[in-house]
């Protein structure tokens, strides 16, 4: 299996935007209604599961912090990969990494990972619960974990693992208006993933691949 070439995901044709489906309404993006929802959750099925492989390398268990900052409005927070990381270099993603043997569960996990990465202490997350796992094509079996951030949270960022934090509307995200599906080939096998670029001041937060995937995933529990 060879590695996919380096590219830029941005320059990718947009083949479809789902501007067909609903978006996920205000009234159930609060924090009483997330709680609610994982407390009492419905028959759902997620949409994305598998990404194509790209790279051979031994399966890894890894969890990520899908962390709502329970701001006036609530919002996402998400790290910018640094340019020199093995894996996923300069990409948009939650906080999170590989599962250790020392960790309780997935929770822990993601809440330690989040830590040493942008030092966001634990007392100010209330895990709300779990999304299905995502395999990426790195072969990393990746479970989301959800939780609400206090917005009286600081950040202390770990260069080395992270060059950039950040924040974006979780209505933004939950509104497929602003889902956009790619479509790349190469030797001789097609890729599709999502984008959710989010224009932020100067900078465009171009959010895709499995961060877009989980997050769309992440849609369709709260819209089931």
């Amino acid at each position: 299996m060879s590695k996919l070439p380096i590219f830029d995901p941005k320059q990718v044709p947009v083949f479809q935007v789902d501007m067909h489906l609903e978006a996920v309404p205000a009234h159930h993006l609060t924090p009483e209604a997330l709680q609610a929802r994982f407390a009492n959750p419905p028959q759902w099925k997620p949409e994305l599961v598998r990404e194509r492989k790209f790279m051979d390398r031994q399966p890894a268990q890894a969890a990520v912090l899908l962390g709502i900052v329970m701001r006036d409005e609530p919002k996402v927070l998400l790290t910018q990969r640094p340019s020199h990381m093995s894996t996923h270099a300069g990409q948009i993603a939650f906080a999170g990494g590989k599962c250790d043997e020392t960790d309780a569960d997935v929770a822990a996990t993601a809440l330690r990972e989040a830590h040493e990465e942008v030092g966001l202490d634990a007392h100010h997350v209330q895990v709300l619960g779990t999304l299905p796992e995502y395999v990426t094509g790195s072969a990393f079996y990746v479970t989301p974990v959800v939780a609400l951030i206090s917005p009286a949270m600081t950040l202390r960022l770990n260069t080395h693992e992270v060059s950039d934090a950040f924040e974006v509307p979780l209505a933004f995200l939950m509104n497929p208006a602003h889902h956009r599906w790619h479509r790349y080939e190469f030797e001789g096998v097609t890729r599709e993933w999502l984008s959710m670029p989010y224009q932020d001041g100067e900078h465009l937060r171009f959010v895709w691949g499995a961060t877009a995937g989980m997050l769309r995933n992440f849609y369709r529990f709260l819209r089931a």
